[in-house]
């Protein structure tokens, strides 16, 4: 049996080492607790200085927008500020000056119109929808009647893309841009989209009416923008459909909403005389009206290849029947032969038209094949008005 001093001893050193626990545990939670309050604490002190940061920025003087014009070998720049005026200015020592170069935005101190800032360039929206994203699904195969303008096309615009070396090798420049003229719906617009899709190019489509604007400069102005963002997204092509409508002929006497055009149009021969013609960038234009055009527009060095899209013959008309038709149910009575001679005058989007109409004749009554007086009726509600004959046979 254990003394009654051992026992007490015993019980001393318990209570001893369960206190020891418990200031142990106390000691863990503090350290704990002051780790949350020293996170919580530096978290505070982040807000603040951002808060501090941002009510400096609130609070200080607005900038100024300008753009540069030359940078001066003395480290100054001459800019232009958004109200017209041109200052030569410091820069501060902060901005790297490799990157100051004409037309870049900046912005000045409103006091000592210094640089201060240079600004991210800014790209027309209106512009960047230009951009055709999805490529084109349109091949040669599917354009009838017209070999000797994809071949034309393909030499002037395909090949310099694709393989450029063969005109260093020969020593001659490409030609700069395509003019594509003839009576509408011939296949104009096709051509250009052949090619995007074939040269796997960014397609950027923009018609010539959408460069007219109300304001003086806006349109030089998106002419500009239009081909910074070819050059940027090169390989590219950029085809202006109906440019007859930036690209009419100058008079002497002129309103000034159509000297508005001339300046958009004088933006477009100084943009097609400045890029390479052995860049990646090339320019397809389309009219239906070649006898409008400035002859600045039709010399060589701006439209070097001029290529004439007119009205499919017999055998084109023949072509582009069996293109739109070889996906339909047509019978063996159908002679697309028959069709091709009776459609005289009609083009492509005609023919086109055309078959949709077979079609919807043949769905009216409720059937799944397409018979030859389906086209026949579809002949004569297209063509209505146009000189086209029907045979007797199927009168």
């Amino acid at each position: 049996m254990p003394s009654p001093i051992d026992s007490e001893e015993i019980t001393y050193f318990r209570r001893v080492e369960s206190y020891t626990k418990y200031l142990e545990r106390k000691l863990r939670n503090l350290e704990l607790e002051f780790q949350v309050l020293s996170e919580e604490r530096d978290r505070l002190l982040q807000e603040i200085e951002f808060l501090r940061e941002e009510l400096k920025r609130l609070s200080s003087p607005p900038l100024i927008e300008a753009r540069v014009v030359e940078v001066l070998s003395d480290g100054r720049a001459i800019v232009r500020s958004s109200t017209g005026q041109s200052l030569v200015v410091y820069v501060s020592s902060f901005i790297d000056k490799r990157k100051l170069r004409p037309n870049v935005r900046v912005a000045l101190n409103q006091r000592t119109f210094a640089v201060v800032e240079i600004l991210p360039q800014v790209e027309d929206p209106y512009i960047r929808g230009m951009e055709v994203i999805e490529k084109p699904n349109v091949t040669y195969r599917d354009i009838g009647g017209l070999e000797e303008q994809i071949k034309e096309i393909r030499e002037a615009v395909e090949l310099p893309l694709l393989e450029p070396e063969l005109f260093n090798e020969v020593g001659i420049d490409p030609p700069k841009g395509v003019l594509l003229y003839g009576p509408p719906g011939c296949g104009k617009t096709l051509l250009a989209k052949a090619v995007a899709h074939e040269t796997k190019a960014t397609f950027i489509k923009v018609v010539g009416s959408e460069l007219v604007r109300k304001y003086i400069g806006e349109g030089a102005r998106m002419v500009k923008e239009l081909f910074s963002l070819a050059r940027r997204k090169a390989p590219s092509i950029v085809f202006i459909d109906e440019i007859d409508a930036i690209g009419g002929r100058r008079m002497d006497l002129s309103t000034s909403g159509e000297r508005e055009v001339q300046r958009t149009m004088a933006q477009l021969l100084s943009e097609m005389d400045g890029f390479n013609p052995r860049g990646n960038v090339k320019v397809i234009a389309a009219t239906n009206r070649i006898d409008m055009l400035d002859p600045a527009l039709l010399r060589p060095g701006r439209f070097d290849r001029i290529i004439e899209v007119p009205l499919p013959n017999e055998k084109g008309r023949l072509e582009i029947l069996k293109i739109h038709t070889r996906r339909m149910r047509i019978s063996k009575e159908v002679l697309l032969e028959t069709l091709a001679k009776m459609t005289e005058g009609a083009s492509g989007a005609d023919i086109k038209a055309i078959c949709t109409e077979a079609g919807m004749n043949a769905i009216r009554e409720k059937r799944k094949c397409v018979k030859m007086m389906d086209f026949l009726k579809a002949i004569d509600k297209v063509l209505k008005g146009k000189k086209h004959t029907i045979p007797t046979a199927y009168m």
